[in-house]
């Protein structure tokens, strides 16, 4: 024991066991209160849907033909209306969302708000209900990672544990909502905690098959869809699961664009904000009165989309084209929801799509026909959401079918490396960007980001007046030990630093006049830039790699002096972080 450091020694032990097992058990825990409030909530919207005459069963069902066209505009757009007002009790005045979930984590804040949380599900729960082409799976996760943050919270629990426990609930969500608890695994990993510690897989897994084992046996819960035995593909086929993939980067793409580009759109309108989800449902409802698939999260359309036959080419493609705007249109105005599902309903279109076209221009049979539905989900999906492992996973827990898994891995293999490339890693991401949170150069970076400089502000450092004497400013850097001072006038505003070493040389070359001795002010200042009070440590360290010296000043917008960070500070704050990350990510912390 001798040879190992005490942090190391002190993550061991009957002590350390105690506690991951406890965590374990917690995990576990979150992931049955996650699948029952998973369920609840599908089990809702589903209600809702049919109340509202939203699902094509109660469409059908209904006898008054002029009534329903009233009802198709009316649903959704006072379904937008009182999604509004709920957006105002939210200190952000929009619903939270997995991105949210990201940032909290990857950013090591932690804590996700449990009333945001719960508005937000209201959000989404008024939105799916009423009609809009949004997702239920994003909300699902946020729910599960509110729990989950709540657990913590509840037991006091540190920031690590609290990213674990946030990744427990996403995991039982996605294990709940696709009956894949695999899937719900790796997205925990994969695109919320973005590392695969020991210490963190063990809750997670737990919490994924607690919930699987709630959804899947205890409440009945069924399956996506269907998929039967299928013919084994031809091999010239897989050249067009191939194309699929790059093809699909770019649908994800447009599906991407046109919701980030309403959401723009959407601050410009002269429409005060609660209206704009009213404004989207008007407009949802009126073009649901001739095709209404377009209405809610599009399951039915999903299922029919992997039959041979069940849309022509032409049905399709506007099915397919109306989705991505109707989406764009929802969520991009202020509907509360996720992309998932659509992503999966326009991926499975799209491959239908490609599908029938590929039958056409062969003539070859459509016994393969759910291949490329398949494959279009996923190279749809998994650009869309950041998560390719994610997506084949669910292929195949949904199907069971290896071949089917390795036609969609063709897909994915061309797929989100394109879309990576020519918009980014995620949806998630991207809204991420436009907040300020870039976490294309990793997680480090991110929290560096997230660390306010002031953090580490010091008033140690020297102040001198710009008429100070320069001996007087040498005896005081002496007798403080420091290399260089900080002009600051009698009002506080900052005028620059300088060293000990000009300071020196200039009461040496000064002749000797009692009467008037040289002042600091006549000394240049060094080149040494400034941080504002609102700069990150990141900031910091960009700032120190042009600059030889002991500390950075800190300064407002009107030119008052704050502070010093030192030099030594910052270094030892970014060891900190980057040791604490490390001892997360393999396990020790």
């Amino acid at each position: 024991m001798k040879g190992i450091p005490a942090v190391e020694r002190a993550g061991r032990g009957p002590l350390a066991v105690v506690r991951f097992l406890g965590l374990v058990l917690l995990g576990a825990v979150i992931g049955a209160i996650a699948a029952l409030v998973a369920v609840g909530f599908v089990a809702a919207v589903l209600g809702l849907n049919d109340l509202l005459l939203i699902s094509p069963r109660s469409r059908m069902m209904f006898d008054h033909p002029g009534l329903l066209l009233v009802i198709t505009v009316a649903v959704p757009t006072l379904g937008g209306l009182a999604v509004g007002l709920v957006h105002l009790a939210i200190p952000e005045r929009r619903p939270h969302a997995p991105a949210d979930v990201i940032a909290a984590v990857q950013t090591r804040r932690g804590r996700l708000p449990a009333r945001a949380g719960g508005l937000s599900a209201l959000s989404a729960l008024i939105s799916l209900g009423s009609g809009a082409s949004v997702g239920q799976y994003g909300p699902l996760v946020h729910l599960g990672a509110t729990l989950g943050s709540l657990g913590a919270r509840l037991l006091r629990l540190g920031r690590s544990e609290d990213n674990v426990t946030i990744a427990c609930g996403v995991a039982a969500a996605i294990a709940t909502a696709f009956n894949a608890p695999l899937a719900g695994i790796v997205f925990a990993h994969e695109v919320v905690l973005r590392h695969y510690a020991l210490r963190a897989f063990a809750p997670v897994a737990a919490a994924a098959l607690v919930g699987h084992v709630i959804a899947a046996n205890v409440l009945q819960r069924g399956a996506l869809f269907h998929v039967a035995d299928t013919a084994a593909p031809r091999p010239w086929e897989f050249i067009a699961f191939l194309a699929i993939g790059g093809l699909g980067a770019l649908v994800a793409g447009a599906y991407m664009s046109t919701l980030l580009g309403v959401t723009r759109l959407a601050r410009r309108l002269p429409l005060a904000a609660p209206l704009r989800p009213a404004l989207a449902g008007a407009l949802l409802g009126l073009t649901a009165l001739w095709v209404p698939d377009i209405l809610g999260m599009g399951q039915e359309t999903l299922r029919f989309a992997t039959i041979a036959g069940a849309f022509d080419s032409a049905e399709l493609l506007l099915v397919l084209v109306l989705k991505i705007a109707a989406t764009g249109l929802c969520l991009g105005m202020g509907f509360g929801g996720g992309v998932f599902s659509p992503a999966l309903v326009i991926g499975t279109l799209f491959g239908a799509l490609c599908g029938t076209l590929v039958g056409q221009l062969s003539g070859a049979p459509q016994e393969t026909f759910v291949f490329y539905a398949v494959c279009g989900m996923v190279a749809v999906t998994a650009p869309v959401i950041g998560a390719p492992l994610t997506s084949l996973l669910i292929v195949f827990e949904l199907t069971g079918s290896y071949a089917l898994t390795t036609a969609a891995l063709a897909s994915v293999t061309l797929a989100s490396p394109i879309a990576a490339q020519l918009f980014g890693r995620s949806l998630f991401d991207i809204q991420l960007v436009a907040r300020g949170l870039d976490l294309s150069a990793g997680r480090g970076r991110a929290v560096l980001r997230g660390t306010p400089v002031t953090e580490h502000l010091t008033d140690e450092g020297v102040i001198l007046r710009p008429q100070t004497p320069v001996a007087e400013a040498v005896t005081a850097l002496c007798r403080a030990r420091h290399g260089e001072g900080y002009l600051v006038d009698a009002a506080g505003r900052y005028h620059g630093c300088v060293s000990l070493a000009d300071l020196e040389a200039a009461r040496e070359a000064a002749p000797e006049d009692a009467d008037n001795p040289p002042r600091v002010e006549l000394i240049a200042p060094l080149a040494r830039p400034v941080l504002a009070p609102d700069a990150s440590l990141w900031d910091a360290m960009a700032a120190l790699e042009d600059v030889t010296g002991e500390a950075l000043p800190v300064v407002d917008a009107e030119g008052a002096f704050l502070g010093v960070v030192f030099e030594s500070s910052i270094t030892r704050a970014y060891l900190a972080h980057g040791d604490e990350l490390r001892r997360e990510e393999h396990g020790t912390g």
